[in-house]
């Protein structure tokens, strides 16, 4: 008799909501391996197995079964997502248009041997990135580049601007999700796209300011103010636009940096030159990954002290959330910094959420960890960090911190959530 996999829920599930993965047909006790699968848009290919035993009754059930090995062990039911991985060397799963889901293949496998062959049942698992009645309106006005998304129902909504890494281009996966749990969400450009700059050498926040007034002055957005939510180089902008612009209540910061990185930045009169690099501090491993944690130079010391973004003159309240094995820079440090000169000038204390274990790209629920891929500004592959379990939970965790924190002081629902980890 095959084997069934049941899938709950079955018809739509968007990529930061889990699905209870259930196997029926087999036989009491049986030993089978589970595989997922999927190709990005590029064609690359990521896997994922586990090996499982059936209860008495022939059924498996991911939320109650522990796994016995393969690509994680223990009692994970959303291991055969998180857990996948590319087979081409240094590739980040992305996803480039939201407006597709990917489709998860999910095969039922007879034995514990390292290479079954016997297909026993298989379901295809298809996972959104738009949730249903999302509304996604390109955004061209004036010089701004970016996606808005609004939710379903009509109204005005606590409006966030969601700022990228230094990858260049327009990201929305992050926005479409995000406007999933009430929130008007700009996914912002602001290099390497249309008529953008092509790199980041030199930058103007005027820009962003451009985009925080178009964002303010839609009807769907309630203001008074808007939150900021950036990662890596987003980070350090989105502290660069809390400090120097008006409109800003909130910012989340992942793994950012409390100085200018990678080009400079101006603002009317104001110049931030970038932080400092010393190249003698890059390590470089036997694969030929480099790894840039020491690379970047104190905004303590000396010159460099130039680049520490002034966030003692924002008005706004940060949440940081680190990863305590970001192998791209110091990304702890960098937070407490950002803590120390915020107290020093008798501002309010931020919130620092960190995460043993977690890396460089925190990113939403259910996104398999990149452990190293190419960094755009550096020109070859370097380390994120992270080791795969830990950081997939820290991404559901933080996940759900930035939406409390967003409407706690955005308006919407109250209260503050404590941190598993």
């Amino acid at each position: 008799m095959p084997a069934t996999v049941i899938l709950e829920p079955e018809d739509r599930c968007c990529w930061d909501e889990p699905v209870h993965i259930t196997v029926h047909g087999l036989t009491p006790g049986q030993r089978v391996t589970l595989r997922a699968s999927l190709r990005d848009e590029k064609g690359a290919h990521f896997r994922a197995h586990a090996r499982y035993c059936a209860d008495g009754g022939g059924e498996l059930d991911l939320a109650r079964a522990p796994a016995l090995g393969g690509s994680f062990a223990g009692l994970e039911p959303m291991g055969l997502i998180w857990a996948l991985e590319p087979e081409k060397p240094f590739w980040r799963f992305l996803k480039r248009d939201v407006q597709t889901p990917f489709a998860v293949e999910l095969e039922v496998l007879e034995g514990h041997e390292p290479e079954p062959q016997r297909v026993l049942g298989r379901a295809v698992h298809k996972r959104y990135f738009l949730p249903p009645g999302v509304r996604r309106e390109p955004v061209r006005a004036g010089r701004v580049r970016a996606t808005l998304f609004l939710p379903p129902e009509p109204g005005r909504f606590p409006g966030v601007v969601d700022v990228s890494g230094a990858a260049g281009g327009l990201w929305e996966y992050r926005a479409s999700l995000l406007a999933g749990k009430g929130f008007a969400v700009m996914a912002l450009a602001y290099y390497n796209y249309e008529d953008l700059p092509k790199g980041i050498e030199t930058l103007h926040l005027e820009y962003f300011e451009e985009a925080v007034n178009y964002l303010l002055n839609r009807p769907e957005v309630k203001g008074p103010g808007l939150g900021l939510l950036g990662i890596s180089k987003g980070g350090d902008l989105c502290l660069s636009m809390a400090s120097f612009l008006k409109g800003i209540t909130a910012a989340t910061i992942i793994n950012g940096c409390v100085a200018n990185i990678g080009g400079v930045l101006h603002y009317k009169d104001e110049t931030l030159p970038p932080l400092s690099a010393n190249r003698n501090r890059i390590k470089v491993t036997k694969d030929g990954v480099v790894d840039i944690t020491d690379a970047l130079n104190s905004p303590l010391e000396g010159p460099d002290q130039k680049s520490f973004i002034p966030v003692e003159r924002a008005e706004c309240t940060f949440l940081f959330l680190v990863g305590l094995d970001d192998h791209n820079w110091k990304s702890e440090f960098y937070a407490n910094e950002a803590s120390n000169r915020l107290q020093a000038h008798g501002k309010e204390k931020p919130q620092i959420i960190c995460y043993p274990g977690a890396g460089h790209c925190i990113e939403p629920p259910y996104f398999p960890m990149c452990w190293a891929s190419l960094h755009a500004l550096v020109g070859s592959p370097v380390i994120w960090g992270g080791e795969p379990r830990a950081h997939a939970m820290a991404q559901v965790d933080a996940w759900k911190q930035l939406q409390a924190f967003f409407h706690k002081h955005l308006g919407g629902k109250e209260g503050r959530i404590p941190t598993k980890l």
